[in-house]
């Protein structure tokens, strides 16, 4: 269901020193505090979300040591490299994409210090095509993070041109607790959070109807306001989303009239609405503020 009219959508101000990357207008980053919220599965649901709002968008899997977004996007094999310096991304679902699991075997363990981890992740953003031959390049870049506030983070707070974080939380305590490290995270290297994302808020039973908090309620929320962050959508928990994960058809492509389809695109709608709050950069990439 992408939407016929294309969106093109401005660079916006990144860190200080640091400049838009000459394709990729707008870097988006994905993190959480901690593993087993959904943010691998957020990622890439958003991604061909704000695919279908019109926008390029490309997805970089930045979990050197866990890769799971080949999976969740159905794609095998190996990217080409027409020169034997530049690698053409994957495309799935209206998403450029590029993982480090395309280029090893599945059952490969990265058995990497930080530097080479780090190393690597510079090169798959910098050496992959993104945006095609065209002139057009991509709107969004969405980097789908590891969880923590380790060396690859950091890394990519230092090194890489970001225009906005956005955090996956889940709503219980032990999870908002470790979300809160990741959004200090982001602030001591002056990267602006756009917002939070509260996964797996609610379950609805399938037999009855019935709705369970089943991870507690509220945390998200409570989590925004005290920090003054908008929170950009609640998600629900459905096994759906897991299945088509599996299957490598995202939910939003698979079941696009379903609720949880919905709340995927409103939370790509809120992030494009905090996104355009940002500073533009006049003229174009690397120029200066409006």
């Amino acid at each position: 269901m992408n939407i016929s009219n294309p969106l093109r959508i401005p660079p916006h101000a990144v860190q200080p020193n640091l400049s838009p990357l000459p394709r990729i207008r707008n870097i988006i980053a994905i993190g959480s505090g901690k593993g087993g919220v959904g943010k691998s599965t957020t990622a890439t649901n958003l991604a061909v979300a704000l695919a279908d709002l019109g926008a390029r968008v490309g997805l970089l899997d930045a979990d050197i040591y866990g890769p799971s977004i080949p999976t969740m996007l159905g794609l095998s094999g190996r990217p080409d490299s027409p020169d034997g310096k530049s690698i053409v991304p994957m495309q799935a679902h209206g998403v450029e994409t590029m993982s480090i699991g395309f280029l090893v075997e599945q059952d490969t363990p990265m058995i990497w210090r930080g530097p080479m981890a780090t190393s690597a992740l510079t090169q798959l953003l910098n050496e992959t095509r993104w945006g095609g031959d065209g002139d057009e390049g991509l709107d969004i870049l969405v980097v789908d993070l590891p969880p923590g506030t380790g060396d690859i983070q950091l890394t990519l707070a230092q090194k890489i041109p970001v225009a906005g974080a956005v955090i996956v939380t889940t709503p219980q305590d032990v999870a908002t607790l470790d979300a809160r490290k990741a959004l200090k995270m982001f602030e001591k290297v002056e990267v602006p959070v756009l917002g939070l994302i509260e996964n797996m808020a609610q379950h609805v039973c399938s037999n009855c109807g019935h709705v369970e908090h089943l991870f507690g309620s509220g945390g998200g929320e409570r989590m925004a306001a005290t920090y003054g962050l908008p929170l950009l959508g609640s998600l629900p928990l459905e096994i759906a989303i897991r299945e088509q994960g599996d299957a490598g058809v995202p939910l939003v492509r698979s079941n696009p009239e379903s609720p949880a389809a919905e709340a995927y695109r409103n939370v790509a709608r809120r992030l494009l609405e905090e996104l355009e709050k940002r500073p533009r950069l006049r003229g174009g990439i690397g120029a200066s503020l409006v």
